[in-house]
Formats: structure tokens, C-alpha cells, sequence
């Protein structure tokens, strides 16, 4: 959540955040009379409580008629502090309500405007010519047939549309990238982490992902608990309630987890193959810095990315996300997206989203200094959204016989190899038949 102070000193930056991000321009003029009537009550209540307290040392020294009518003002002033104290509640509340409803405050250079509105900041790499190389490219999900890697059918026949298996060469390119990623981030310093997929309702709320995208989390109500989209929601809650030394800071997660996903409001998009499905597995990087240095640990993420998709060979643009497009918790948010040759465009791979102090906030994280205590800030950064990435590779480095060249970066972890081959036709005959 924002600082109230600012809503207060500033309201007019806030109803400006809200303008840029599509939403509701009043909700900040009715955040503000809630929080004018709990102060007022709360006076009111402090005010009043005084005053009991001071009737009630009359009370006690009184005698007769002076004692009986101090009595009666004791059981008005009784009546009205709890009167007082219950709008006190009420109003707190209703803020607080409000408060959780406001998003980020949209950084001052975000682009205004809508998901189409993005500015492509740089380009890394060059597409193939395909044509120039006498071949028609083959998608993703072919050639992941052909190498005995994903197998949707099997996926659908046993858990529906949009899940899969990864098989054979397909997990272990899997494991590859895993290690591979979690290998960069451990040398850059994060600590790596495996972290819970279920998560309480105060982790899910308190990351931002309860409100605008709660139509796209799975929720368990017997257990009232949350499947993670991200391992962003666990890694931010990890310090939840608790105060960090500045001196330790930035501290650094590197959090690989499952991650569930409704793909609400996406019906009909990307059916094909393994690019948008309900579960897939992530490594996710994760900081804790201070709100001064937070600026530039956002751009730091970005150049791990940009390291990390260089590595893979990939061709890939740089992006920044309007103001519209940012999501609750983001004032700024930059993705990295890959060439995908068959759909003749860039997808995205990777995003990196700088919180400030909003999520801090509202999971009760802080850090203390020579200042004292307060708020610190949390930025988020994909490393490997593995499904997506998988994807890339595939397509990108893919030889005309159906073989896919392995970059060098992930032969260490597949023993060596540096071509993935097409099984044999009576592998894939034989698979052909079981289906």
C-alpha cells in the first residue's frame, strides 16, 4: 500500500496515479474522508475518555445530589466514548479497506496508456532468415514431438487443456535451464531458495495479487490457502512482521517453485503447445533493498535478465510497460520478450517490476537504520519462466532436419551434448500408437 502521508501532503500525485493506470480516480476522494473521519473519531475518543477519566476522581470524592448528577454525566460520557470508539473502528476500517484497493503510485517515467502502449527501449540479437536458410521453421510443439520432449495429448487426456508433460530430453532440458539459471544467480550473490506453493491468504494479499488478478489464482477453500502464480509470493512474505538491519542489506532471493496460473480472460490465446499453460516452473529473483537504492537494483535485475537471455542466444527486445499495463503492486516495470519465429513477433520471456515500499507495507517488512525504523523496498525479476523459455530455444536454434542446436551455456548440464536429434521413427512410431 501507498504512505497515507503522501495521500494527504499529495493527493493530487495519487488521483494522477490512478488516471495513468485506468482506475478509479474517486476511490482517492473517498480514502481521504475515511481517513479524515478516523482521526476526527479518534480525537474525539481520546477527548472524551480524558474527560471520563477526570469525572471519575470527582465522582469518588462527591457526596449526595453533587454525586448523583456527576454520576449521570459519567453514564453519558460512557455511552459517547464507546460511541466514539466505535467510529473510530469503523472509519479505520474503511480506509484501510480503501487503502487496499489504491495501487502503486505509477513511476513518473512509465509510459501513459494501455497494454499496446509499451516503448521498446533496445533490441539484442537478430531473427533468423529462414527463408535464406531454405527452410520453413517448424513451432515449438513439432519439434517438441519430433524430439520426444513435450506431450500435450497425454497432458489433456489426464488433467485437461493447457497441461502437459515434459519427457525425456524435454525434462532434462528442463533441469538444465534450472541449474543453469540458478548457477547465474548464485554467482551475482542471491541466495537460492525453494519456497512453499501454498501460501496463506496474508501472503497472497500482502504481495498485491488478491484484487485486480484474484479471478487468476487457485484457491483451495477447505484450506483456505493460496497456489502461488509466482515464487515472488512466498519470497516477499518470507521476512513478513519482521525488521531487517539496514547493514544487510540488499538481500537477495533466488526462488524456484511450481507455479499455478487460471490463465483467466485468456480463452482462445495460445492453445498451441506449451507457451501459455496453468502450471510451469520459474526461477524467480527477489530483493530486499533500501527505498534510496531501489531505482538502481531495478536496473540491475534488468541486466541479469538481459545476461541470462544472451546467454541462451536468444534474439530478444527490451520493453517498458505502460502505466495501465503495470499491475497493483508495480510502479515501474520493465519485460524482456524473445523472438518467436513462427508467430513472427516477440513474446514475452521475462519482467522485472520495482514495488517501492507497497508491498513492504502492506506485509508489515521494515528496515532500521540511523533514521529508525521503516518501510524498505521489494523489487521482483523473472529469470527463467522455464515453459516460455523452452519455447524460444527451440525455435530459435532449430536445424532442418527437426535437430535443435543446445547453446553452449546449457551443455554442461545435459552432459555435454550440443545438438538435441529427432527420436527414432520406431520411438516415434511406437509413441504414435500408445496415443
Amino acid at each position: 500500500m501507498i504512505d497515507l502521508r503522501l495521500l494527504r501532503e499529495d493527493p493530487d500525485r495519487v488521483r494522477a496515479s490512478q488516471r495513468a493506470r485506468g482506475e478509479d480516480v474517486a476511490l482517492v476522494d473517498s480514502l481521504l474522508s475515511a481517513d479524515e473521519r478516523r482521526r476526527a473519531s479518534g480525537t474525539r475518543f481520546d477527548e472524551l475518555r480524558s474527560e471520563q477519566k477526570a469525572l471519575g476522581k470527582l465522582v469518588s470524592k462527591a457526596q449526595g445530589d453533587e454525586k448523583s448528577e456527576l454520576l449521570r454525566r459519567a453514564g453519558e460520557l460512557s455511552a459517547a466514548v464507546k460511541a466514539a470508539d466505535a467510529e473510530q473502528h469503523e472509519a479505520a476500517e474503511e480506509a484501510q479497506r480503501l487503502l487496499l484497493e489504491l495501487g502503486n503510485i505509477v513511476h513518473p517515467d512509465a509510459p501513459i496508456g494501455g497494454e499496446e502502449d509499451f516503448v521498446v527501449l533496445e533490441q539484442h540479437g537478430t531473427p533468423r532468415d529462414f527463408a535464406a536458410e531454405g527452410f520453413t521453421p517448424r513451432d515449438h510443439l513439432e519439434l517438441g514431438e519430433l524430439l520426444g520432449a513435450v506431450d500435450t495429448e497425454r497432458g489433456a487426456k489426464v488433467s485437461g487443456s493447457r497441461f502437459y508433460y515434459l519427457t525425456g530430453i524435454g525434462a532434462l532440458l528442463e533441469l538444465a535451464l534450472v541449474n543453469a539459471a540458478i548457477a547465474q544467480a548464485t554467482a551475482a550473490g542471491f541466495t537460492p531458495m525453494l519456497t512453499p506453493n501454498l501460501v496463506k491468504p496474508a501472503a497472497m494479499a500482502g504481495t498485491g495479487y488478491l484484487g485486480q488478478v484474484e479471478d487468476d489464482v487457485y484457491h483451495l477453500d477447505k484450506d483456505d490457502l493460496y497456489l502461488v502464480g509466482t515464487s515472488e509470493v512466498p519470497l516477499a512474505a518470507y521476512h513478513m512482521d519482521e525488521i531487517i538491519d539496514a547493514a544487510r542489506l540488499p538481500l537477495r532471493y533466488a526462488g524456484f517453485s511450481s507455479c499455478y496460473r487460471r490463465e483467466a480472460g485468456s480463452y482462445g490465446k495460445d492453445t498451441r503447445g506449451i507457451f501459455r499453460v496453468h502450471q510451469f516452473d520459474k526461477v524467480e529473483m527477489f530483493v530486499f533493498t533500501t527505498p534510496e537504492e531501489a531505482e538502481a537494483e531495478h536496473q540491475r535485475l534488468l541486466a541479469w535478465e538481459k545476461q541470462w537471455l544472451s546467454s541462451l542466444e536468444l534474439p530478444f527486445q527490451v520493453i517498458e510497460l505502460a502505466s495501465g499495463d503495470l499491475g497493483a503492486s508495480a510502479s515501474r516495470k520493465f519485460d524482456c520478450e524473445a523472438w518467436i519465429p513462427t508467430q513472427g513477433k516477440y513474446r514475452e520471456l521475462t519482467s522485472t517490476s520495482n514495488t517501492l515500499e507497497f508491498q513492504a507495507r502492506r506485509l508489515g517488512v521494515r528496515m532500521r537504520d540511523t533514521d529508525g525504523t521503516r518501510p524498505l523496498a521489494t523489487l521482483n525479476g523473472t529469470l527463467c519462466a522455464v515453459t516460455r523459455t523452452i519455447v524460444a530455444i527451440l525455435e530459435n536454434h532449430q536445424l532442418a532436419d527437426g535437430s535443435v542446436r543446445v547453446p553452449e551455456v546449457l551443455r554442461p548440464y545435459l552432459g555435454g551434448r550440443d545438438v538435441l536429434e529427432p527420436v527414432s521413427s520406431a520411438t516415434a512410431a511406437f509413441s504414435a500408437a500408445a496415443k
